[in-house]
């Protein structure tokens, strides 16, 4: 069986691409390439590519996903079902979204220069430790293990854990509360305390090597004078724009800014010294100066966010939800969690450590298809069968990322509800009125299957998270109740979780 899509770039209303179709077209085309060693005189590079490479693929590129399962009316026999997206654009436009990919730090030049027009040959690339982890979560997601890929993922440049930004799902606009870049801040300050320099000369360089892992915060100076003052932990406007292009999810610089302006508005940084020659706009109070002349510094409000310093933890919290249910039951825990962008970037980063986040994955992902469906089927879209074949194309993307066997993101769901899930997915394709059915009883079996996740994070991972006393307080500042939670529990942080782990190992 095949189903074919083909996709095109959604655009938002400032005229940059949706965060996620970046991604994957980006992803799309690291599989694609070769990926081989390449010298440049004396050196050789591994998992390189040339820029021609880069803009001939990306000029047609398909991607193809293939499951295989047995029949369910005959274990004996293995059906194969294939999904091909392709993607084509004119060889100046591929140029174009090159340098968009190097503008996003997803790829560099080997030799470290930084370029503003993406050659159309002649110049060596490599993905960066950022690239690396945007490639890995589409290959986990799509279960795609070929040997050119997996090489990649386990070479020691494999070192980053971005910050995955929330984003609203219709527009891409970035969650920018005050309890969403709070959590933001946390990392970017570093929550084990500053990310010293001895040196200002060192603090303040050009060089990446210290954003490698997302872990560790921005580069600061332990000591800098600054109108005839001496400051401590002080930062350039640069580094900190360094530091969340490098280390989170935004693949533009506007964002990076935007950030840094609402670090400022929410009194979390202040300026110690203003870069005269890059004048800040009118009669503006939060605006952030992204250059290397413009000195920043953590206030102690700051400091209290990101546990430099003790936090007040008498905060009351109420028995009861807005609903009537009691804020105990770890139902309402989580569906609190899941509502609130700052609490699901916490539990987000919590599943990753416990090995299990792709159940939060799958949940949200399930959340945002069913709704399209339904959005769709209210105004009569699918009365069209491409409209059906493009959907149920996305039904079998989620299918083989997290409920086909073997699949590295593969969820811990009953077995007779798989068995349900497998059978329809290896019936999904017909004439147009069953395909329709077909897809009508996947969104179904889908919302089942986001029903029983649900059911296992609320009972196995949110107890754990509320005993974590890392986002204790957090969580009291959120209104989560955390009674019956007073035993510690923290996970051992696991970088690049293993591929063979099994399942259940992982629940």
């Amino acid at each position: 069986m095949h189903q074919t899509s083909s996709r095109l770039l959604r655009m938002t209303e400032d005229d940059r691409p949706f965060t996620k179709d970046f991604m994957d077209l980006f992803s799309t085309l690291m599989v694609s390439l070769k990926l081989d060693s390449h010298r440049i005189r004396f050196t050789k590079y591994d998992h390189t590519f040339t820029s021609e490479e880069a803009i001939n693929n990306l000029g047609s590129l398909k991607f193809s996903q293939s499951n295989r399962m047995p029949d369910p009316k005959d274990p004996s026999r293995i059906v194969t079902t294939t999904t091909t997206t392709t993607f084509s654009m004119a060889k100046e436009m591929a140029r174009s979204v090159c340098q968009r990919f190097v503008d996003a730090r997803f790829i560099e030049s080997v030799d470290g220069k930084t370029v503003h027009i993406f050659p159309l040959k002649g110049a060596l690339y490599q993905l960066t430790p950022k690239g690396i982890n945007i490639l890995q979560r589409f290959c986990q997601r799509n279960g795609i293990t070929a040997r050119h890929v997996i090489d990649v993922l386990e070479s020691p440049r494999n070192t980053m854990q971005l910050v995955n930004l929330e984003r609203d799902s219709e527009t891409d606009k970035l969650s920018h509360d005050r309890a969403t870049i709070e959590v933001i801040f946390r990392r970017f300050a570093g929550q084990d305390g500053p990310n010293v320099k001895s040196s200002i000369s060192t603090s303040d360089s050009d060089s990446l090597s210290d954003y490698t892992n997302g872990l560790v915060g921005v580069k600061m100076a332990k000591e800098r004078k600054v109108n005839e003052k001496i400051v401590l932990n002080t930062f350039t406007g640069k580094a900190a724009i360094d530091w969340l292009m490098d280390c989170s999810t935004t693949i533009e610089r506007r964002e990076t800014v935007l950030i840094a302006e609402l670090f400022v508005k929410y009194g979390l940084i202040t300026m110690h010294q203003e870069d005269r020659l890059v004048p800040l706009p009118d009669n503006s109070i939060v605006a952030f100066q992204p250059s290397k002349n413009a000195i920043y510094g953590v206030t102690e409000h700051g400091q209290r966010v990101c546990g430099w310093i003790a936090r007040d933890k008498n905060r009351e919290t109420t028995a009861y939800d807005n609903r009537g249910i009691p804020r105990d039951s770890n139902n309402a825990r989580l569906n609190h969690i899941l509502r609130d962008p700052a609490l699901r970037l916490l539990f987000r980063e919590f599943l990753r450590f416990s090995l299990c986040e792709e159940n939060l994955s799958f949940y949200l992902d399930v959340s945002e298809f069913t709704a399209t469906y339904h959005k769709a089927d209210k105004v009569g879209t699918f009365k069209k069968p491409d409209a059906v074949r493009e959907t149920l194309a996305a039904a079998y993307g989620l299918y083989n990322a997290f409920l086909a066997p073997g699949s590295p993101c593969e969820l811990n769901i009953d077995h007779a509800l798989r068995n349900s899930l497998a059978s329809r997915m290896t019936k999904a394709v017909g004439d147009d009125e069953s395909m329709l059915k077909s897809l009508q009883e996947v969104v179904h079996l889908f919302e089942m299957a986001q029903t029983s996740v649900f059911k296992l994070m609320s009972s196995d991972s949110i107890p754990k998270f509320l005993r974590d006393p890392k986002y204790a307080v957090v969580l009291q500042e959120h209104d989560v109740d955390l009674m019956g939670a007073a035993r510690s529990y923290s996970p051992t942080p696991a970088p690049i979780p293993e591929r063979s782990m099994s399942r259940s190992a992982r629940s």
